[in-house]
Parts: C-alpha cells; structure tokens; sequence
C-alpha cells in the first residue's frame, strides 16, 4: 500500500500523475469530506497559475477511486483507504494514496435529542439502533421519541469508518432499510430538520448549533471527537483524508499535490476543520490548536 505523507513524500521525489492523460482541464472527483480544502485550492491555483480544474464529488470516496481507475479523472479524494477488493477490481491502476490530513466520523443527532438528554452512546448502543433492535430514544436515556436515523450510503467513506468499528468488517454489516443520506450538507440538513434524527457525519461538520456531536462510551469514559483525541488515537472513528492518482503524480496533478501537502494547502486543511499533518505527528499541537 503506497501512502504518501508531507516532507517524505517530497525528500523521496514521488510528488512527480499517471502519463497518458489528454491535454484538458485537470479532474478531480470523491469525497464531500475531502472536497472542502481540494475546492479551495482549486480556486487559488486557477487565479494564480490559469490552472482549469474541475472538481466534483460524485459517488463519494466510492466514484472517485472508480473514476480515478478508470481513466476519467486524473485525481481521486478519498476518505478512505483504497482497498484489497479496489486494487484486485482495477489492476491497471497503481493506486498512490497522499495524506492530506485526519477526521473523524461523529455520531451526530438533531436538537431535540440532545436537548433531551443524550450526549453519548456506547458502540453497544449503536449497534442496537443500526440494527433497529433501539428504536426510541427514551431507551438510551432521552425523549420518548422515535429514532429517525438516516445512513450513509454504503460505500461513502463516513458508512464505512461506522460500520467498520461497530462490526470490525465493512462485509459484516446487516442490511439496514433506513432513508438513505448522500453527501456531508445533505446529511447535516436532514439532521437538523427531523425531530428525534440521528446520521454519521464528518466531525468538521458537525456545528453544535444545528446537529451535535455524540461522544462515544468507552472503558467507562466518554471520548468525543476532539482534536486531540483524533491525532492520540483514542478516538476510534477517526480517518485519513487522501487524494489519489494511478501511478506518480505529474504535471498539473503534481502542482495540485504540492500545493495541498505545503505549508498553504495545509493551512486550508486546518481552516476546514481538519487535522494537518504536523498535528498528527504532535497530539499535544492538535490539543493546543482545540477543535
């Protein structure tokens, strides 16, 4: 697994995009999570170089690892690891994962819940909801009301960190039958407008005005998703965030990377919520920064 990280990365020379690639604008497809910081970035790089950049979100981590793979874009955003099951499905892409920066998957639930009383669940608790065995809040602790939860699609990096620390396996998942949620603002909006509602959600996005972020019990402490917390390790949904080219990066996909893993792109990791690289090679910079 080829996973390019901030100053090895460039002491190694990897920074170099898979050759092939027609002349035209660069295309970037994948993760709503990983588009906030690529988005901007395109942006500066058009005003300042005349790049033409494309970015689009289609299909989530999922779209972008398949459209990488199959030569429709040059760049793929991924909040997730590409898998076993990608690489052996597209041999003819030499996946390269570059770390950008880290998040976390929060649970995160609407007004009236936390209102109501519920600040945390234990992975017991959630799997009981997942799998509709809890269907009123009043059962963990808040209002007598019904548990509207609304998932991810499967295959969306968020889905996958879920369903990956609840059952170890993202195959080992139960088919769930619950309205169906695609992009980050579109689960946060669902959220925030449905009385009793619960859904996975970048931490970024979770505002503490509209939707809150759950804790998670654990060995008798409730972890949330802080900053410091992310970087240690001991909250357990946390995430890389990647960009991903088929092969060595070049040309302008190369000038993209630079950008992103320097000191500019990094400050717009930052700036969106996430942890930079620097904060994760030091959990006490993270603490200090907050969330």
């Amino acid at each position: 697994m080829h996973v390019i990280r901030l100053g090895a990365a460039v002491a190694a020379g990897w920074l170099a995009v898979a050759p092939g690639f027609a002349a035209g604008p660069l295309k970037i497809n994948g993760s709503t999570t990983v588009n906030p910081p690529v988005a901007e970035a395109a942006e500066l790089l058009r005003a300042e170089k005349g790049l033409k950049i494309q970015v689009d979100t289609q299909g989530g981590s999922s779209g972008g690892i398949s459209m990488l793979a199959e030569g429709m874009v040059q760049l793929g955003m991924s909040s997730k690891h590409v898998s076993a099951a990608d690489r052996s499905k597209f041999p003819a892409c030499d996946f390269r994962e570059i770390h950008i920066g880290e998040d976390a998957v929060a649970m995160i639930v609407s007004r009236d819940v936390w209102e109501g009383g519920v600040r945390a669940l234990s992975r017991e608790q959630l799997a009981g909801i997942y799998e509709g065995r809890i269907r009123n809040w009043k059962d963990v602790g808040g209002p007598d009301r019904r548990i509207a939860f609304f998932n991810k699609e499967p295959g969306r990096g968020t889905w996958e960190v879920f369903v990956h620390w609840l059952y170890g396996d993202a195959k080992k998942a139960p088919s769930v039958s619950f309205p169906e949620v695609g992009g980050n603002e579109e689960a946060r909006n669902k959220v925030a407008s449905t009385r009793g509602a619960m859904s996975q959600l970048s931490s970024s996005w979770a505002d503490g005005k509209r939707v809150f972020a759950l804790g998670l019990k654990r060995d008798g402490r409730v972890i949330g998703p802080s900053s410091e917390n992310i970087a240690s390790g001991a909250y357990p949904m946390s995430r890389p965030l990647f960009v991903l080219t088929c092969g060595e990066p070049q040309g302008e996909a190369k000038t993209m990377i630079d950008f992103l893993v320097g000191e500019r792109g990094q400050a717009l990791v930052k700036k969106h919520g996430y942890l930079t690289l620097a904060e994760l090679k030091n959990p006490e910079a993270a603490r200090d920064a907050g969330r």
